[in-house]
């Protein structure tokens, strides 16, 4: 199974979503500024994730996205599966409950391809938005010694200050 930008891109926003909106929605913008992805294709994975009630979003000046349920309810599944589809490595017909194999009935591989599918399910659906908040506020506070000892320094960010984010 390898992940398209969808689910790599949408994972790192709601990581973002789930630090920076626990006080007050968050503009795709600054979304799209902290994680220097597009502010256009990011509006199209919050509308995948707002269909699946993950986000909501508010309108107005002080409008912008949150999480529609707490981090802790979100697993990176959920989030993995309202951006990507299944997460399957293999996409065999005779797992499938309408079938579609003809040799299903006798065919020894599908074995593999079931414990492999149900792998990938289980790591993903076992890490939460939460845990992933905290090492991204663990990460920030490295972040932040550092630069007050001069060892980090990062032009992107010294540009970056420049708007309200």
């Amino acid at each position: 199974m390898k992940l398209s930008t969808k689910g790599r891109y949408g994972l790192r926003a709601m990581v973002d979503l789930a630090v920076y909106s626990e006080k007050e929605s968050v503009s795709i913008s600054c979304i799209a500024q902290r994680e220097n992805i597009s502010e256009s294709y990011l509006e199209q994975l919050a509308g995948k994730l707002k269909k699946a009630g993950l986000i909501k979003s508010t309108r107005g000046a002080q409008g912008g996205y949150r999480l529609a349920k707490p981090a802790a309810e979100i697993s990176v599944g959920d989030i993995l599966r309202a951006l990507e589809g299944e997460l399957g490595a293999v996409d065999c017909q005779g797992l499938k409950p309408e079938g579609g194999c003809e040799s299903s009935d006798f065919c020894v591989t599908k074995l593999v391809w079931q414990r492999i599918n149900d792998s990938i399910a289980k790591a993903v659906d076992e890490i939460t938005l939460e845990e992933l908040m905290a090492e991204a506020k663990k990460s920030q506070e490295r972040k932040r010694e550092m630069e007050q000892s001069g060892q980090y320094i990062n032009s992107q960010d010294k540009a970056d200050t420049k708007r309200k984010c």
